[in-house]
């Protein structure tokens, strides 16, 4: 069953595009893109979930991102 998100494309898009130009911007590596990506997830876990939630959170970010690459 597909997950159904209450964001719409459009704005997901936009803020991936802006996103993606201020890595661009700054000539950022893969590597790099990565690391702040991973950075990112974990100061939204840690700041705006409540401890209890962050480890199953986290588990579902995982498996969501698994899921979404080409293997």
């Amino acid at each position: 069953m597909p997950i159904t998100s209450k964001y719409s494309d459009n704005q997901v898009e936009e803020i991936l595009s802006e996103v993606a130009a201020v890595l661009e911007k700054h000539g950022a590596t893969p590597e790099l893109s990565l690391m702040i990506a991973g950075n990112i997830a974990t100061n939204v876990l840690n700041q705006d979930v409540a401890a209890s939630q962050r480890h199953a959170i986290a588990e579902k970010f995982s498996q969501a991102l698994l899921s979404s690459i080409d293997a």
